[in-house]
């Protein structure tokens, strides 16, 4: 629901028993998460450091992005427990 900043994804259904209810907000914008400095495209060459360094990645890209989806799995997880606590996760750095 909404546009750009103020778009907000809203429970249109849930079972009965969930904790989710319709009508709660379960995604929105978060300005904390905002790039200082963002690029339009990102591009690497890792050239140089393979052949100055011998270096070779050990990770491929779909391990990394399980990697980064688990982390910010494991925050937001932080941040509900933090929630049902009372309390703000706004200022807990990660």
């Amino acid at each position: 629901q909404g546009h750009g900043e103020a778009e907000r994804g809203i429970v249109t259904a849930a079972p009965a028993d969930s904790k989710i209810k319709v009508d709660q907000c379960i995604t929105a914008i978060d300005p904390r998460y905002y790039r200082l400095a963002e690029v339009e495209t990102l591009l690497g060459d890792p050239t140089k450091a393979r052949t100055k360094l011998g270096w070779e990645r050990k990770t491929s890209f779909p391990e990394l992005v399980s990697e980064m989806m688990a982390a910010d799995v494991a925050l937001a997880k932080r941040d509900a427990f933090i929630a049902e606590g009372g309390f703000s996760a706004g200022h807990i750095a990660g």
